[in-house]
């Protein structure tokens, strides 16, 4: 009995030592699959450094991310989202067969998806939303039978999407796979989990009607189809899913008619989003039953109709768009919905803009919620009186009543509107005049009261206005002086139109304080007075109308002041004396206008007097000289005669000739030589694209000024088609080698761009080099088109766009002007640190920052690049030029003091891009002339006072943003905004040791990126 007891114990013991050592052979399989993931980390930047803890000094299962079963101490979940890490997803990941979670969201991985994911049978949720994963999604997904929850949202991947794989995952209950480049049709849709949550497949380019099988997706929640190409009407099936809270197919194709009983069992649904696509017909009045909707946006399609006045049921409302419909019938009633709308206590936002919404803007429009901050009913037939309740809406931002049929006066109740930042009166029928309690509007930005029937003057008050960026009061029936308040204020800054108005006096000489502003148009009126010699401190005006009215004496030399200056119109006025020479070198000057004066003298022969249509000068019988096609008589010069010695002139002529000769001749083989060969007399052929003089002459309709799109200190830059290649749009930029040092830039840009190739800089496609029509010399650069123009313009819009000023909004979304960042951070990374002969770009700015379609950044401009041969050295020189200043503003402090070119000075121009971008600030504003700058703006408003300093854009980008299902996006934005700011002022400070390197920068940016 005993030996059988003691056999018994024998065989316990060996089967306890088998188990243990399967036991250590599992964990021996999990250490090594950690530790090969650890592997394909290149980069760890988390401040806890999570990888550091992984290693055999303690147990695998007390590392930062890993959890462990307790009963086997076999991995169970991997969790290092957000923490900084880049690399590729090791395929050991596939070793770790008792993993059930696995998340590896907003870093930098990139790579494909391991096809061993699939070997995760147990597995239940993965997200790797927010990296740069690339490939498809592989289809054995389906292996992982338990999965509920896949998030592969904000990636790079391509390809089909594997639905029948996804159909196959029965427990499936949350799809995001939007903001990648996917492919292909939704098959099967009914086939998925029954108790799917959620569905998003937004940003990604699948192509079909929408399936009806959608509707067996009984327990969805969130339905995301928007930005495809989706077309078609929507099934019936979808809209009445019973659990729906979260409807968008915001811009695609969609069609048809919304089904009339939509919405009966959507009691969930809480957004509602179907713009930019193109239904018809009526707004379902049952769309109204959905109770529990917040926001809606029907904005951009083609219904009729009216808006249903069961809207007023929507009790939570708070944002409702219908702008750019047909809606209405231009009859008496059409706006009646808005008195149901007073029981929406939460509107903030009420878009009825471009319809044919026509009667009067009911009384009750003062009941609305008190929460309201955009009103927006511009475009429209709507007639009768302003309602006195307006100041009422204390919280509102936009008011736009323009284009419409208002009369009577402005009431003074809207001065009570003390948040009020743009306002739109315009192009309406109001008269009396403008209340003199405007200056109470003290954080208005942009105000418009154009083509109107106002008179009165203007109220001294709006000198309070000190946020003032834009006025428009042309067409109207205004009198009196201009008051010394209104050109006192120096921000205004894009546009000050008083024309067609009826004022008289003076210019008040405090017009040199608007050092900012762009336009001015001050034209048929009746001021009389000289044109005050101040207004040569208006350094950034790019268009001057002073014509049709009575100034007298001469053209202020201090004109020549205004380097940017394009258009001038001085005409029919009573100015008399000689024209200032110095207009001639004005580089941009295009149109001037001197008509109908009394001016007298020899007309000027540079820049652009000598250009016949640029100039006008009839109506000034004293002139003499010029082009003969101005058809003005002879100069007549009494000069004493002087004995002339024939055979010296001769010899002074001939000795000239040769050594202009000899220069010319040296210049040319200089030149050429840096260009690596001598060029053919027409072109110079760098792809596969070669183009001649005549072609360029043909693609841009012969240069002409309607193909002009821009223009920089050397070059102007056209847009043009090529008669060989139809379908190429290409912008050409041509250089004015008038201009000193307009060669050397030719030639840098082309070294600068001929070798190299990334998604983020402008792709030069040929140049040319040769001689025009006339024999003159003419050189030339033919980029890729950008259609969306320059960050320049984005961030500060009305500004100038060739020879116009752009009249439309613009705005760049928080997430836009990160992914700005990444781009140009990219850029930079490449051609300091990664192409072939490194390069400095010496003038980043965002002028030189383009836009493609897509909204993807390309930096231009290499006109002023240098090469270095070594790494960038903090301690010595890595370039050969010295003093190099680029932009004021945007260049390194150190260059100013005749420091060598660096890396890092362009990491400063960077950084200032980075504030500007998000503080909405040019760093040369007319606030920081006072010592203080851009730089430490930002860093004294950091942490506590972030919204003094941001954009107000994206302040009210923030305000308006509603709470995702994990984290209130509002705390995300505020949270990433700061760190944003940070690593502008990292990359901008003072001295090049402090600023941080750019291959950094980008490594924190892509961060932030991937959590969006």
């Amino acid at each position: 009995m005993r030996s059988i007891i003691i056999i018994s114990n024998f065989q316990i013991l060996v089967a306890f030592l088998v188990l243990a050592k399967a036991k250590n052979f599992s964990n021996e399989t999990d250490l090594l699959s950690l530790l090969d993931i650890k592997s394909h980390i290149a980069s760890d930047d988390n401040p806890m450094q999570v990888t550091n803890t992984w290693n055999h000094s303690i147990h695998f299962c007390l590392w930062l991310g890993v959890s462990c079963s307790r009963r086997h101490n076999r991995v169970i979940s991997l969790n290092l989202s957000s923490s900084n890490l880049v690399g590729t997803i090791s395929s050991s990941i596939g070793n770790l067969t008792f993993l059930r979670e696995l998340y590896l969201s907003n870093n930098g991985f990139h790579g494909v998806i391991p096809l061993e994911i699939g070997q995760l049978s147990r597995l239940e949720a993965i997200e790797l939303d927010g990296n740069s994963l690339e490939g498809e999604i592989p289809s054995n997904i389906s292996g992982c039978h338990r999965l509920s929850f896949i998030n592969f949202e904000g990636n790079r991947l391509v390809g089909q999407v594997p639905w029948e794989a996804l159909a196959s995952l029965a427990q499936l209950t949350w799809l995001s796979i939007g903001n990648n480049n996917l492919t292909g049709t939704i098959v099967h849709a009914g086939n998925l989990s029954s108790s799917m949550e959620a569905f998003l497949v937004m940003e990604n380019k699948l192509d079909e009607t929408i399936p009806d099988s959608f509707g067996r997706l009984h327990n969805l929640k969130l339905l995301g189809l928007s930005l495809n190409y989706f077309h078609g009407p929507v099934p019936l099936s979808i809209l009445n899913i019973s659990s729906l809270e979260f409807f968008s197919v915001v811009l695609n194709n969609l069609e048809g008619r919304l089904p009339k009983n939509l919405g009966l069992a959507s009691q969930h649904l809480k957004s509602f989003f179907i713009s930019g696509n193109q239904f018809t017909g009526d707004i379902p009045q049952s769309l109204w039953n959905a109770s529990n909707l917040q926001r809606v946006d029907l904005g951009a399609n083609k219904f009729t109709g009216w808006v249903p006045t069961e809207i007023g049921l929507l009790k939570k409302l708070e944002s409702l768009n219908v702008q750019g419909n047909f809606l209405g019938s231009r009859g008496a009633h059409d706006l009646d919905f808005i008195t149901n709308l007073v029981n929406c206590s939460s509107l903030r936002v009420l878009y009825l803009a471009e319809n044919n919404f026509g009667g009067l803007l009911p009384n009750s429009v003062a009941n609305l919620s008190t929460n309201l901050q955009s009103l927006f009913v511009a475009y429209n037939q709507i007639s009768g009186s302003i309602p006195q309740g307006l100041g009422e809406l204390t919280q509102l931002k936009l008011l736009g009543v323009y284009y419409n049929q208002l009369v009577g006066p402005i009431p003074s109740s809207i001065c009570k509107l003390k948040n009020l930042q743009d306002a739109g009166f315009g192009k309406n029928m109001l008269s009396g005049e403008i209340p003199s309690c405007i200056g109470n509007l003290t954080s208005i930005n942009k105000l418009w009261l154009e083509q109107n029937k106002l008179e009165g003057s203007i109220p001294s008050s709006i000198g309070n206005c000190q946020n003032l960026l834009l006025l428009q009061l042309y067409g109207n029936k205004l009198s009196g002086n201009i008051p010394r308040e209104l050109m006192s204020l120096s921000s205004l800054s894009i546009s000050l139109t008083l024309d067609g108005n009826r004022f008289n006096g003076s210019i008040p000489p405090e017009i040199g304080n608007l050092r900012k502003l762009v336009k001015l148009n001050l034209s048929h009126n009746e001021l009389s007075g000289p044109i005050p010699s101040s207004i040569g401190s208006c350094q950034d005006l790019i268009q001057l109308y002073l014509d049709h009215n009575f100034f007298e004496g001469s053209i202020p030399e201090t004109l020549k002041s205004l380097r940017g200056i394009e258009v001038i119109d001085l005409s029919h006025n009573n100015l008399s004396g000689v024209i200032p020479s110095p207009l001639g070198k004005l580089p941009f000057l295009m149109k001037l206008n001197l008509s109908f004066n009394d001016l007298q003298g020899e007309m000027p022969v540079e820049g652009v007097f000598t250009n016949a249509t640029g100039i006008s000068v009839i109506g000034n019988n004293k002139l003499c000289g010029g082009l003969p096609a101005l058809n003005l008589s002879n100069c007549h010069k009494n000069e004493p005669k002087k004995h002339i010695n024939i055979s010296r002139l001769v010899l002074i002529a001939i000795s000239s000739f040769c050594g202009l000769l000899g220069i010319c001749l040296t210049l040319y083989c200089l030149i050429f030589k840096k260009l690596g060969r001598i060029p053919s007399p027409q072109t110079l052929t760098m792809d596969d694209l070669p183009v001649s003089f005549r072609e360029l002459y043909k693609a841009t309709n012969g240069f002409s000024p309607e193909n002009l799109i821009g223009k920089g200190g050397y070059s102007s830059v056209y847009k043009g088609i090529l008669e060989k290649s139809e379908e190429t749009i290409i912008a050409i930029k041509v250089l004015n080698l008038t201009i000193l040092g307009s060669s050397k830039s030719f030639i840098a840009e082309c070294k600068a761009l001929i070798n190299t190739r990334h998604r983020n800089l402008i792709k030069i496609l040929t140049c040319c080099s040769g001689v025009d029509f006339e024999g003159n010399d003419f050189k030339a650069l033919v980029f890729e088109f950008m259609p969306n123009g320059s960050l320049d313009m984005w961030l500060h819009p009305l500004q100038s766009n060739g020879n116009y000023l752009i009249e439309e909004m613009r705005s760049l979304s928080f997430l836009q002007r990160l992914n700005i960042s990444v781009d140009l951070a990219y850029a930079l990374d490449y051609l300091h640190n990664q192409s072939q002969t490194p390069i400095i770009h010496c003038d980043v700015k965002p002028s030189n920052i383009l836009l493609n379609s897509d909204m993807v950044a390309h930096l231009s401009d290499f006109g002023l690049a240098r090469f270095f041969k070594q790494p960038d050295n903090l301690s010595s020189s890595s370039s050969t030029d010295v003093g190099l200043k680029g932009t004021v503003g945007y260049a390194a402090p150190e260059y100013g003091m005749g420091s060598e070119v660096s890396a890092r000075g362009d990491v400063y121009s960077y950084g200032i891009v980075l504030l500007e971008m998000f503080t909405g600030k040019r760093p040369t504003d007319e606030m920081f002339k006072t010592g203080l700058n851009l730089h430490n703006l930002v860093e004294m408003g950091l942490p506590e006072q972030e919204m003094e300093i941001l954009d107000s854009e994206l302040v009210f980008e923030m305000e308006n943003e509603s709470n995702d299902r994990r984290r209130p996006k509002k705390e995300k934005l505020h949270e990433c905004s700061k760190r944003i700011l940070r690593i502008g002022l990292a990359c901008s400070m003072e001295t090049p040791k402090e600023r941080m390197d750019i291959s950094d920068a980008l490594k924190e940016l892509q961060s932030i990126q991937s959590e969006f």
